[in-house]
């Protein structure tokens, strides 16, 4: 354990996590999500949620103020526009760290997290539980 530090994030997630440089993506991914094949690093979290993943990584992680959308989810297959429950939640816990939640067609995004620096496998089994972060930084005081 350590202070100041949500207990969600194991060693492994922590590593990846200071280790990414700025611009460099993280997928945080479903269970239908192809984490082992499309990860480059992979750090699996199983039985944890999306959402609340998402707070736990949000916590220490910067995210990019030089892109328009630092974080995006997969559009839905045939319906662009729809905002499948799951993202609405990611959405509200991205608005609390004052970012928005884009979108990104399903294959683009698939092409991004062959890139990604890493993939985290949540444990979320709603469907279009896929979210891609662009790491920030942190300004000096």
């Amino acid at each position: 354990m350590l202070k100041g530090v949500d207990p969600l994030l194991n060693a492994d997630l922590l590593y990846i996590l200071r280790a990414m440089g700025h611009g460099d993506d993280l997928v945080l991914a479903d269970t239908n999500f192809p984490s082992t094949t499309m990860g480059r690093r992979l750090v699996r979290m199983d039985g944890v949620p999306g959402p609340r993943l998402l707070e736990a990584i949000l916590s220490v992680l910067p995210l990019d103020d030089f892109v328009p959308d630092p974080a995006l989810r997969i559009e839905v297959v045939g319906d662009p526009d729809a905002e499948p429950p799951v993202c609405a939640e990611y959405a509200a816990v991205l608005q609390r760290h004052g970012a928005r939640l884009g979108k990104l067609e399903r294959f683009a995004f698939y092409d991004r997290a062959r890139q990604a620096f890493a993939v985290v496998a949540s444990g979320e089994t709603r469907l279009y539980g896929c979210v891609l972060l662009k790491k920030g930084v942190i300004r000096p005081a």
